[in-house]
């Protein structure tokens, strides 16, 4: 879809269908913190992105904040004057902004401090050797405590195992994704679970 030029349709319609799927669980008595979307570089630099974005929430009666747009180093690596002007309009929407994969690229620490990102994602890299693993655990502990001074949220992706979510814990994760919590799911199925376990979940997919 990236070359062909039909990211951008496909990525309004996932964007759409995700704000629209969080308040029928809504209304529907499931509280969620809120729904996370991918976007990628085309889709973020696409004339009127924002503004479709921002009136996609407004359409669907849900606040701002509730959303949280995952971009990839990708994007930041390109740091023109325009990509960052954009990121700081895309937050005054009011949406949270993740940086996803986070250490898979030519990551730098100073993207942290320079963009306006809320929630910074472990690559599944760092955790898939966790706990036993002493590099990826002195890492995966660095980014948590880093991205905390910044007063930036944490979540680790690809957790798999209940040693790993016990490690993570253990350094004050904010949030976890991956197979231990389930495989991906429909939303009749996700509403399901959620129901029936006492487990708090952020959606970061959703599966249609």
């Amino acid at each position: 879809a990236e070359e062909t030029g039909l990211i951008e349709k496909l990525g309004e319609w996932v964007l759409r269908e995700a704000c629209a799927q969080f308040q029928k669980w809504r209304r529907a008595g499931i509280a969620l913190p809120r729904v996370g979307v991918n976007v990628s570089p085309r889709q973020f630099q696409q004339k009127g992105f924002i503004e479709t974005l921002d009136k996609i929430v407004r359409d669907c009666g849900m606040q701002a904040s509730s959303l949280e747009v995952e971009i990839t180093e990708s994007l930041l690596l390109e740091a023109t004057s325009t990509v960052e002007a954009m990121l700081q309009k895309l937050k005054a929407t009011g949406v949270q902004i993740a940086l996803d994969d986070f250490g898979t690229g030519y990551s730098s620490l100073a993207y942290l401090k320079r963009f306006p990102v809320d929630v910074v994602k472990i690559d599944r890299s760092f955790v898939k050797d966790l706990p036993s693993d002493e590099g990826s655990a002195a890492i995966t502990a660095a980014i948590i405590a880093m991205a905390h001074s910044l007063r930036k949220e944490v979540v680790a992706e690809g957790v798999e195992t209940p040693e790993q979510l016990a490690f993570l814990r253990n350094l004050r994760c904010d949030h976890i994704q991956g197979y231990h919590l389930s495989v991906p799911v429909s939303p009749a199925d996700l509403a399901a679970l959620i129901q029936r376990t006492e487990v708090h979940i952020e959606i970061t997919e959703v599966c249609n």
